[in-house]
């Protein structure tokens, strides 16, 4: 039977699309208390199938394919810019497919709209309503307002009309840093991308014997398998180590390594891999919210995602790509292995280096060197920053490193950093390696 939480979720998903949702009337509707209703929620809203908006209150939006990711919605727009919807609340759910700045004449601006779009404008009330009219949302910037008859058509068309105090140049910005860390996370690779399927997965329950694995294993030749409750929920992992010596009549649930390490669908496969390495696991379960069985993850599937994504160009450039990009080896003489320019980008609010970004020169130090002695991939374990000194905006930063250890799955290395020939930080990287 499905829990008040799963159950309010299932409710959640058959609501029709752009519909309203509230903690106190899922509450009264589903008989559950108003906690666990707000629980639920957020969950929901975790999952992109609803959206919560300031002053207009949570709606039902429809949930975004991994392809679709870079697309925002009108409701994310509207929190991305602390917004407020001065009408067509209906439409917030929609799909935005891009956005036009509104700063030309009439004429040419209305060459630009086109359904799906939405317009960035001042306080121009024609334009307003003309860009209704195409179908298009309108965006007014500056704090202005809009006049009655725009509401109703807005309220009529269900498309959003907004308004939000900054600026035209300011909001274009927001919403393509919005859109740019869209992009970002659909290059990341997670458990969902690459898990076995529940359909495609052998599992044990807890009321099957050893009799039952020597069975399994003669089918399928795997010697490891979750074990499930009668609801779906995973109370355990069964290996071969496990079954050695048991009688075929003893209980699965006797011998069975209880409260398995498990993972989420939406956890990363860096961090899958992480913890592979480090517990010596070869398979995980992967649960829902709910703990129940998803399916399960292999440490081959995990390597090779690993491989297939280092092998891919970014399409968003994150900070680590900011570094490395700059990131070189120093000129033969200089008595420097590396060097990297400082850009604005790299900077905190005083002026000097980031620590992040410190942290980044240590950890592509450490790897190129232990590339050169050791082919394959690698996670970093931990990274001790044990020294560090300011250093100024549009500089250069030159690094030395040393191996400190290199063993068959561990590495171990110290970087120094240095500007203008004193030394700047000192750190030591651990790493995990994986052979591929």
């Amino acid at each position: 039977m499905a829990t008040k939480h799963e159950q309010i979720l299932n409710y959640i998903l058959a609501l029709d699309v752009g519909e309203k949702i509230s903690v106190r009337g899922i509450a009264k509707n589903l008989e559950v208390s108003e906690g666990t209703a707000y629980r639920a929620i957020k969950e929901a809203e975790n999952q992109g199938i609803v959206s919560t908006i300031e002053r207009v209150g949570t709606i039902r939006i429809e949930k975004k394919q991994k392809e679709n990711f870079e697309r925002l919605t009108y409701a994310e727009v509207v929190n991305i810019i602390d917004g407020q919807v001065l009408g067509g609340r209906n439409g917030l759910h929609k799909t935005l497919n891009r956005f036009v700045i509104g700063a030309m004449k009439l004429e040419a601006m209305m060459r630009y709209v086109e359904p799906g779009n939405l317009l960035i404008v001042g306080n121009r009330y024609q334009v307003h309503k003309l860009a209704l009219e195409a179908g298009a949302a309108v965006l007014i910037t500056g704090g202005f307002d809009t006049n009655e008859h725009v509401i109703s058509l807005a309220d009529e068309l269900g498309l959003p009309v907004i308004t939000t105090t900054y600026d035209t140049f300011t909001v274009a910005t927001m919403i393509n840093r919005a859109i740019y860390d869209q992009l970002i996370k659909k290059e990341i690779v997670v458990v969902n991308d690459i898990l076995i399927p529940l359909q495609d997965t052998y599992f044990m329950t807890v009321d099957n014997t050893v009799e039952k694995w020597h069975e399994m294993n003669q089918k399928t030749g795997h010697s490891r398998y979750p074990v499930i409750s009668e609801d779906m929920k995973v109370q355990g992992m069964v290996a071969a180590k496990d079954v050695l010596g048991a009688s075929v009549q003893t209980p699965i649930e006797k011998v069975m390594t209880k409260s398995p390490i498990t993972v989420s669908e939406r956890t990363s496969v860096a961090s899958v891999a992480h913890t592979m390495v480090w517990e010596g696991i070869e398979l995980l379960p992967v649960m829902d919210d709910a703990k129940k069985l998803l399916g399960v993850i292999s440490r081959q599937d995990v390597l090779k995602a690993l491989q297939m994504v280092q092998r891919q160009p970014h399409v968003g450039e994150t900070i680590e790509d900011t570094v490395t990009s700059r990131f070189r080896e120093a000129p033969p003489g200089s008595g420097f292995m590396f060097e990297c320019d400082i850009t604005p980008q790299m900077t905190n609010a005083l002026g000097t280096v980031a620590n992040g970004v410190i942290m980044s020169l240590v950890t592509e130090t450490g790897q190129r060197l232990l590339r050169d002695y050791k082919k394959g991939d690698m996670v970093v374990e931990n990274v001790t920053l044990y020294f560090i000194r300011p250093v100024q905006i549009e500089s250069k930063i030159e690094l030395n490193g040393k191996i400190l250890e290199v063993g068959r799955k561990h590495g171990k290395v110290d970087v120094e950093l240095y500007y203008e020939g004193a030394i700047v930080g000192k750190a030591m990287m651990m790493v995990q390696l994986l052979d591929r």
